[in-house]
């Protein structure tokens, strides 16, 4: 199945409700068009391999290695990327699209910005323009400040490696909320919630790598605290 397929069953599911307690029931079960979601993730990526005004063969390539689209209707949506990559402008609408069906599955949207983030360190680099356009589509997605620096800390050499960043949690929290930020942190990126999303591959290896970062942040948090084993309850 993929990755926009399981998208629409997702945002269809009553699972919704296990991420946000405040979420209309209504939208929640309502049948998501599988075209809708298609359009609105190949507007995002196409614009975001156009961000720094250049489209590589290589973005091009990672677009459709993260993004799979269905095979249903192939023509038309590659149709529908030559065009969207053509400016930059209409992302935020997109973004917002997908935002408004998935305000309640946080982890959804994160799945989505780490595929743009494949796709703009597609050819080597990330541009000061392509790390605009990224914190552009956080910000829209209603990931604050802190949280983006911990996305982006999976993708890009933290200067001052940070744990704290890396958990994107504050240096002041206690020893508990340190625990059920990471439990949190930890869940959403374990493989087989990423299988259960219909992440690609692409975004299972990357999610290992992240996984290292954020169990070696914690575990040099603990040993700053002096806390060598997890918290009890």
């Amino acid at each position: 199945m993929g990755f926009w397929r399981n998208l629409a069953d997702r945002i269809s599911g009553r699972d919704c409700f296990l991420e946000c307690d405040g979420c209309d029931e209504r939208a929640a079960t309502h049948q998501v068009n599988d075209a809708d979601f298609a359009m609105a993730l190949i507007g995002l990526g196409a614009k975001m391999a156009k961000a720094d005004g250049v489209v590589s063969r290589s973005e091009i390539r990672a677009f459709y290695e993260v993004f799979r689209p269905p095979p249903e209707g192939r023509d038309a949506l590659d149709r529908a990327f030559e065009l969207a990559m053509q400016t930059t402008l209409g992302f935020d609408g997109y973004a917002r699209r997908l935002a408004r069906r998935f305000r309640c599955y946080p982890a959804i949207l994160e799945d989505v910005i780490d595929g743009l983030f494949h796709v703009a360190k597609a050819d080597g680099t990330i541009t000061p323009d392509e790390m605009d356009y990224l914190q552009r589509v956080a910000d829209i997605f209603g990931f604050s400040e802190t949280e983006f620096r911990r996305i982006l800390a999976g993708h890009v050499e933290p200067d001052d490696k940070d744990p704290y960043v890396i958990l994107g949690i504050e240096a002041g929290i206690s020893d508990l909320d340190l625990r059920k930020a990471y439990r949190r942190i930890a869940s959403q990126n374990h493989p087989d919630r990423l299988i259960a999303r219909g992440a690609p591959l692409e975004i299972q290896r990357l999610a290992d790598e992240k996984m290292a970062a954020i169990n070696a942040a914690y575990g040099e948090i603990l040993s700053q605290r002096g806390l060598v084993a997890p918290l009890a309850n």
